[in-house]
């Protein structure tokens, strides 16, 4: 869980953040014009605006763009609030779970992705496994703030747990599966995705009731943010014509 006060950088995730009313202060370099919307909607939200000296973002990753904000903590989820909220909407659950992705900015995609194309959640492990770090909330572009993130000291077991509320586990993998496209992905379901390079860890593969595999010409594989949108889209696209 992120701590009080941590720093998020770059335009659109300071005002993607003010938008969703976590953001404590910004700070502005004092030798760039008013960033776009920034000073006028935190005004808004009644949070201050601080000039500071351009050295103040010497110690940020490049892309900070001389915006910075301070922001509370992320509360994380329950998976039960997930599976909630999927039945309110009267939709199958889909969660996206992941298994020793370590890069914040694939993790940030991801929740990009799982946002926009219908995902309920995502579940994260404690261990071996990126969090949620300014440079996620910035790849994230914004969707960290609405999309519910569970996180789970035991992927497997939170796998256990869900099979037990009926939600099918459909595992990722880069050359052992079905294509998506000759799967029924319309049935409540939570998708794994492996950590980068490594994949699917054993355990964690053998939990899973089917993998799935985007079949590949050129390339022996595609980054997992790449694959997280093609597997969620073709999702989406089933649960869409299942609807019809």
């Amino acid at each position: 869980m992120e701590r009080n006060g941590a720093l998020i950088y770059g335009v659109n995730p300071v005002l993607e953040a003010l938008k969703a009313g976590v953001v404590i202060k910004v700070f502005v370099s004092a030798n760039r014009d008013d960033a776009p919307g920034i000073a006028s909607l935190a005004g808004k939200r009644g949070v201050p605006v601080e000039r500071v000296s351009p050295s103040f973002f010497d110690a940020l990753p490049k892309g900070h763009q001389s915006v910075a904000a301070k922001v509370r903590e992320k509360t994380f989820a329950g998976i039960e609030d997930m599976l909630e909220a999927a039945k309110k909407n009267g939709e199958p659950p889909l969660l996206v779970a992941l298994d020793g992705v370590e890069d914040p900015r694939n993790m940030g995609a991801i929740m990009r992705s799982a946002l926009a194309l219908g995902a309920h959640g995502i579940i994260i492990g404690k261990h071996r496994q990126a969090g949620l770090t300014p440079e996620a909330y910035k790849a994230s572009a914004g969707a960290a703030w609405s999309l519910p993130v569970s996180q789970e000291s035991n992927i497997k077991y939170a796998l256990d747990q869900l099979k037990e509320e009926g939600l099918f586990i459909a595992g990722t993998s880069s050359a052992e599966g079905i294509a998506p496209w000759d799967a029924d992905l319309t049935a409540p379901l939570v998708l794994v995705l492996g950590g980068e390079g490594a994949g699917l860890r054993r355990v964690v593969a053998e939990r899973c009731d089917y993998l799935l595999s985007i079949p590949m010409r050129g390339v022996g594989s595609l980054n997992v943010s790449v694959s997280a949108g093609i597997f969620l889209s073709e999702i989406l696209r089933q649960r869409s014509s299942n609807q019809l």
